[in-house]
């Protein structure tokens, strides 16, 4: 039994899903007892001194980039398993694919934080590498694998974008991110090369107010920037994938996703050597947001529909269509989050962006470091519960544990995300001798509503340890889905095929 619980958990899409994010959750838990209230409540002293951590002061800087590499690569990983899953591919590529990224995120995450925080043995620098590389290698498999061009990929059906020879368009959207991806992680390889021979570790928001930045310096906030936008990219087509993106909005956005997803990219990569790479950043979101937009049009109205029509209408209300498009929090949460997105992460920016000399230059140097701290960690922040959500649908939450767990996903991350938009902009309505009590407020907020999502997040990840150890789990089924069985063939089956897709397996 334990090696089937084995082959369920690294050899099939919801075990290798649930691995990864049962990772993530315990470098968040166990190294989250270093900042906020932890610290302040002497737990991170306590923590210190058991587990022997080495917090040297002057090394801050490379720990903290460190930690964000391993959760990063992580959350890719998550991403690249629900590729493989749920778009057509030969099997061959799909276990290949899955084993090498496993690999690689969890050597670069294991030895990564031993280095950065157990001392700095280089051997474990050097498989915290390894395991880079392995990961850069998955992806350049991922983009042979997706390579949209293939006979055996092409589609007829007039409900999904392609061209007139076939094409699939969201095929191609998929490689364009895959292959945007493994350039824009080659951007952030070269300056990291030269760490310790004349390049310094730093962090972006430190550096913001310097007039005159080194090209590496650039290369990094280039990066980062791009990186995370692309993971937004990948997590906007698949969730497009599980609710079935069809119609006419889909033969609009897949276009727009492929543009904007290019012109995103040589934005970021051109920070470099252009002051106007921002203009060009800019250019590049567009398209990329109304593709969200696109989705999200479809999908609320797909919810309405369907609503509806299990309720025996044909046409209904104003308050009869609100029911009917939340009473999925799971999948109208998605787009809700999407939609949030915007009046804390892509408004704020694009204000701050217009008004950057006029207001916020004008502030400290603290104020503004604050508010860009605040913006990337937001937008990261609503990616992970667009994966959470889309995990709680794929775990199989049903009932009244499915619409409890997404409303308190959807709500806890948006309390909190709301308050710290107010907190990153509360210099503009309030001054610093009198701003204590919006801090205050703030940031309680914020930590109810964070500790709402962990809280459901850790109930999730109990609940599938649990039915792990039980002989007739829930894993029982799942894994007899995959065929992953000793005597049965290993082959796999996407987890939301397009009716317009027929995938070419193979036995391996």
């Amino acid at each position: 039994m334990i090696a089937r619980r084995l082959r369920f958990l690294f050899g099939s899409t919801k075990g290798l899903v649930l691995a990864a994010i049962a990772m993530i959750s315990l470098v968040t838990a166990f190294w989250g007892t270093l900042s906020g209230p932890m610290a302040e409540w002497g737990v991170r002293d306590v923590v210190v001194r058991v587990t022997g951590m080495d917090l040297d002061p002057a090394e801050r800087e490379g720990r903290i980039i460190m930690l964000y590499h391993c959760i990063a690569m992580a959350v890719v990983a998550i991403e690249v398993y629900l590729i493989t899953g749920a778009l057509a591919m030969r099997a061959y590529w799909r276990t290949v694919i899955n084993a090498t990224v496993t690999v690689g995120y969890m050597s670069a995450m294991i030895f990564g934080l031993i280095f950065g925080y157990f001392g700095h043995n280089w051997i474990f620098h050097g498989l915290f590498i390894f395991g880079q590389c392995l990961m850069f290698f998955s992806g350049v498999l991922l983009c042979v694998a997706l390579w949209p061009w293939r006979e055996e990929f092409r589609i007829q059906d007039p409900d999904y974008a392609h061209t007139r020879g076939g094409v699939d368009l969201e095929r191609v959207a998929f490689f364009t991110m895959a292959a945007a991806t493994l350039a824009s992680a080659l951007f952030g390889a070269i300056p990291g090369a030269y760490f310790g021979n004349g390049f310094e570790t730093f962090l972006a928001e430190n550096v913001v107010r310097d007039p005159h930045k080194p090209v590496l310096q650039r290369a990094v906030i280039g990066h980062l920037h791009i990186m995370l936008s692309l993971i937004g990219v990948a997590i906007t087509l698949l969730v497009g994938r599980w609710q079935d993106f069809k119609g006419t909005l889909h033969k609009i956005g897949m276009p727009l996703m492929i543009i904007g997803t290019i012109i995103l990219s040589i934005g970021a990569w051109s920070v470099t050597v252009a002051e106007w790479a921002h203009v060009v950043i800019y250019i590049g979101s567009v398209p990329v947001l109304l593709c969200g937009l696109c989705f999200v049009i479809f999908s609320w109205d797909k919810l309405i529909r369907t609503g509806l029509r299990e309720r025996g209408l044909t046409k209904g209300g104003a308050w009869q269509k609100v029911q009917a498009l939340v009473r999925d929090p799971l999948r109208f949460g998605v787009g809700w989050q999407m939609v949030f997105m915007n009046f804390t992460v892509s408004f704020v920016g694009l204000f701050t962006a217009a008004k950057l000399e006029d207001i916020f230059r004008v502030w400290s140097h603290r104020e503004e470091r604050l508010l860009l701290t605040g913006h990337w960690h937001v937008l990261a922040s609503l990616i992970a519960t667009i994966i959470l959500l889309y995990y709680a649908d794929l775990a199989g939450l049903k009932g009244r544990v499915r619409k409890w767990s997404g409303w308190l996903i959807i709500l806890g991350s948006d309390l909190a995300f709301a308050a710290v938009t107010v907190f990153e902009e509360k210099r503009l309505f309030v001054s610093e001798a009198a701003q204590q009590p919006v801090v205050d407020w703030t940031m309680i907020l914020n930590e109810v509503g964070l500790g709402t999502v962990l809280v459901v997040l850790a109930a999730l990840m109990i609940w599938r340890l649990v039915d792990l150890f039980r002989d007739q789990g829930r894993w029982v089924e799942e894994h007899a889905q995959t065929g992953l069985d000793a005597d049965a063939p290993m082959t796999s089956i996407p987890l939301y095929p397009s009716p317009s897709e027929t995938p070419q397996e193979v036995e391996v």
